[in-house]
């Protein structure tokens, strides 16, 4: 775990989706914040994924259900701190870059704060996935009136919020169903970009056509949901 002193907070839980992801966990856990919990939810790993998060100090969660969605909110339902925030395991994302992210929530400026990300280096963000998440960004628009350019995984809100918000999704929709139904509630949603990596090894989800095609169907199908009126996020 990292050891800067400009943690804004003790109390942070971050949910870290993991399915073989051996080889970019030294360098993820390596960049939590110091004093925050990495939740490590292991979604069937088997190349020893688990083992090595704890010897990194994380706690594990096992997920026997296969799914984005269904990682990230077993995450999500095993946190206990009062801000939750969320990052990719594949080292594509920095995790250190949601400090600011969660100063905003505490500050009370924001309820869920995001991550755009920018691409740095070849392979970063291969075409199809970058052209998946255009499209679904201007859908985003157009059902909820956010101006909102990226989906990414990178994100921090409150934890109780977050848990009354009663996501269903267990497939790829699960974060743009976060933000849906976060803007069907009211929330004041922030964006702030973020520098995107080449990620460690292979992406189960857009690293081919058919998964980013797959992706895209799930988010669709959230899109197309009712709108949930809630209370808001503070």
């Amino acid at each position: 775990m990292t050891t800067s002193s400009s943690s804004p907070a003790t109390d942070v839980d971050v949910v870290l989706p993991c399915l073989n992801e051996a080889a970019a966990l030294p360098w993820v856990l390596g960049r939590i914040p110091a004093g925050w919990r990495a939740l490590v939810v292991d979604n069937g790993s088997t190349d020893g994924s688990a083992d090595l998060a704890r010897a990194y100090g994380a706690t594990v969660v096992h997920e026997a259900r296969r799914g984005f969605g269904a990682a990230c909110h077993a995450g999500l339902t095993a946190a206990s701190a009062g801000i939750v925030c969320f990052c990719d395991c594949d080292a594509s994302l920095d995790p250190a870059l949601l400090v600011p992210f969660v100063r905003e929530v505490l500050d009370g400026e924001a309820d869920l704060v995001l991550g755009r990300r920018r691409p740095q280096g070849r392979g970063a963000w291969p075409a199809h996935a970058r052209a998946g998440n255009l499209a679904l960004a201007r859908m985003l628009r157009r059902r909820t009136g956010l101006r909102l350019h990226d989906l990414g995984p990178l994100r921090a809100a409150r934890r109780e919020a977050l848990l009354g918000l009663d996501l269903d999704d267990r497939r790829s929709g699960y974060p743009l169903q976060m933000v849906v139904r976060a803007a069907d509630a009211g929330w004041r949603i922030a964006e702030h970009e973020v520098p995107y990596r080449p990620r460690t090894g292979r992406s189960k989800v857009t690293g081919t056509w058919r998964g980013t095609w797959q992706a895209v169907r799930d988010m669709s199908r959230v899109l197309h949901e009712p709108p949930r009126v809630r209370a808001g996020g503070g």
